[in-house]
């Protein structure tokens, strides 16, 4: 029998929390003093994400009724049919900046890669604990499992959003490593994206870091073949990465790369957004200009200041406070989650919680560094605070089934 007083009421609130900071952000940036030169539909933004909260609260509260074991009953089914939702919104979804991501249905914009996110989860954690030992020694569990993921990556980097096909591939490393993989090939795993960013930043920068992360997996796991991968993957990342950059891009990506190393190449061109982005979030201050009063926002110095650089907002009209504040829900929310999958007997609801947060943290990370021209501006939105009906849905079911989860570990156990 659930009692309701196990429900987690402290994310529910976090939750709330965020989102009215996403609310009050999304109102100034669209409905502010100078909003009578917005399109319309920009202008709209404020209520139909109003709109999305409201179903997306019916649904956190619906999905506290369902038997967490259906989650896995399902977990397949769902992977499939988001999959082929997938294939066909390449060639008749719609086209917005550039992505191929949006399916209309039933007069709605629904960003199928959203989902797929989930989805992905879901399947993943649902094959893995079938997997009777639960190590993914077996080089065929490793492969499926990673296969299963690059899967949905390869039709959204198809639809040409890098941005979620990124977040995506991050979590190769958690589903393996929480499943059993050594720390040592955890961190092998993941080198090629560290050293990579570095080598983007400067070449003797690429060096050092694949130096260190060759001695620490070294020390991890003191493997002969292992080490020697570690010592020639790093060289190969730091000379492709460098070939890429100098031979194999186009100039305007590499024009792109150039204005996150040194935006002021190019101030006003490729380098725009990442100096407006720094100008707005430093001339907040302390305690920020106030609402709706920063001259950056309201004058639209900043494209998609409601979604990409929502943080912008925040950051400019309330300062290094409001900005700390939010930093801290998230935090906060963060341990919350863990702490719930710590504290759950069942690997489905582990490993599908510990997925969840990391995928809520790996947004949180790639937006906020984009926005403060610490990585490469991808155009991923901020959880629960940008604007966007299909991500602010998503990531609530997601939220709801932890939330399920959670509520249910006594009944829903391995020992059960």
């Amino acid at each position: 029998m659930i009692n309701i007083k196990d429900f987690s009421w402290s994310v529910l609130l976090l939750w709330l929390m965020i989102a009215t900071v996403g609310l009050i952000a999304i109102y100034s940036a669209t409905l502010g003093p100078v909003s009578q030169f917005l399109p319309t539909y920009i202008q709209d933004n404020f209520s139909r994400q109003l709109v999305w909260i409201s179903i997306s609260l019916v649904a956190l509260i619906s999905i506290q009724f369902i038997s967490p074991r259906t989650f896995q009953g399902l977990a397949y089914i769902v992977y499939g049919l988001c999959l082929i939702l997938a294939f066909i919104t390449l060639f008749f979804g719609v086209e917005v900046s550039g992505s191929r991501s949006w399916l209309s249905i039933f007069g709605m914009r629904l960003q199928i890669s959203e989902f797929m996110k989930l989805a992905t989860i879901l399947a993943v954690a649902t094959y893995l604990t079938h997997r009777r030992d639960m190590s993914v020694g077996n080089l065929k569990t490793a492969l499926t499992a990673v296969l299963m993921i690059a899967v949905p990556v390869t039709v959204i980097l198809l639809q040409n959003d890098t941005g979620t096909a990124i977040i995506l591939v991050t979590l190769i490393p958690v589903v393996l490593f929480w499943s059993g993989l050594p720390y040592g090939i955890s961190l092998l795993i993941i080198s090629p994206a560290i050293i990579g960013y570095f080598t983007v930043i400067g070449l003797p920068y690429g060096i050092i870091s694949a130096v260190i992360l060759t001695i620490s997996i070294f020390f991890l796991q003191r493997t002969k073949w292992l080490n020697i991968s570690a010592l020639v993957l790093g060289i190969i990342v730091v000379i492709g990465t460098e070939v890429g950059l100098q031979h194999i891009l186009q100039p305007h990506q590499r024009a792109r790369i150039e204005a996150f190393v040194n935006p002021s190449l190019d101030p006003h061109g490729a380098g725009w957004n990442v100096l407006q982005a720094k100008t707005a979030i430093g001339s907040g201050g302390f305690v920020g200009k106030g609402f709706m009063e920063g001259t950056q926002t309201q004058l639209r110095f900043l494209p998609e200041q409601w979604t990409d650089f929502v943080f912008c907002v925040v950051g400019e009209e309330f300062g290094f406070i409001g900005s700390s504040l939010l930093l801290i829900l998230y935090g906060i929310l963060f341990l919350k989650l863990l702490s719930m999958a710590g504290a759950h007997k069942h690997p489905f609801a582990q490993l599908v919680i510990v997925c969840v947060t990391f995928i809520y943290f790996a947004h949180f990370l790639v937006n906020i560094g984009s926005a403060t021209a610490m990585l490469p501006i991808m155009g991923v939105p901020l959880p629960f605070v940008s604007y966007g009906g299909s991500a602010f849905l998503a990531n609530t079911i997601m939220l709801a089934i932890c939330l399920n989860m959670d509520l249910n570990k006594r009944s829903f156990s391995i020992y059960r």
